[in-house]
């Protein structure tokens, strides 16, 4: 079985298809704005089922992954900057310290849905103004959540990861296996499970 990526994410596609998963993008459009006293968490499951949900009634024998990532710090979410300056401004806060990456991940099979919440912990290495000017000219923070790409340029400012490395790059393939295998589908992605 195929499956279906309810995210534009290039990053989410190309941690799947490294974990050897078939699956097909058709992005959701979905209001990403954080509701007013929403948590973290609920905020990451809240995006990751409904964009899941977005998709699912189009494919209703297939299962249809959602997800949504964002940087948490001082008990403040950071999604995607909206613009250079934002991205700037994300960084200087996590500059030196330690923030939590969180991805809420929704899978929909037919009546069935299985969700979860991964969280990882980043810690930064102080940074210039000089650095983070380099780095935001750079346009690589511009679509990130946090203001920044692990595996891209920003990989040198990174001291530490605990938890899930895919988690921080915007899905938690461990999870999302975890969570097929809970929906009875199965476990092994490629050409011998049909996944």
């Amino acid at each position: 079985m195929r499956l279906v990526l309810a995210s534009a994410s290039p990053r989410r596609a190309d941690l799947l298809t490294s974990a050897g998963f078939a699956f097909d993008v058709v992005a959701a459009d979905v209001d990403e704005r954080v509701l007013a006293g929403e948590d973290p968490e609920a905020h990451v499951l809240r995006l990751a089922l409904a964009k899941a949900l977005a998709v699912a009634p189009l494919y209703p024998d297939r299962v249809v992954i959602g997800a949504d990532t964002v940087v948490v710090i001082d008990g403040l979410i950071l999604g995607k900057p909206d613009g250079d300056e934002a991205a700037a401004v994300m960084l200087r806060r996590l500059s030196g310290r330690s923030h939590d990456v969180l991805t809420g991940v929704c899978l929909c099979h037919a009546t069935a849905v299985r969700q979860a919440v991964e969280r990882s912990t980043v810690r930064f290495a102080p940074l210039t103004e000089r650095e983070i000017a380099s780095y935001v000219a750079s346009g690589e923070p511009r679509d990130k959540a946090g203001a920044y790409a692990i595996q891209g340029l920003a990989s040198k400012f990174v001291v530490s990861v605990e938890g899930s490395y895919s988690n921080v790059v915007g899905l938690p393939v461990s999870t999302v296996y975890s969570l097929l295998r809970d929906l009875g589908l199965p476990a092994a992605p490629g050409a011998d499970s049909g996944v």
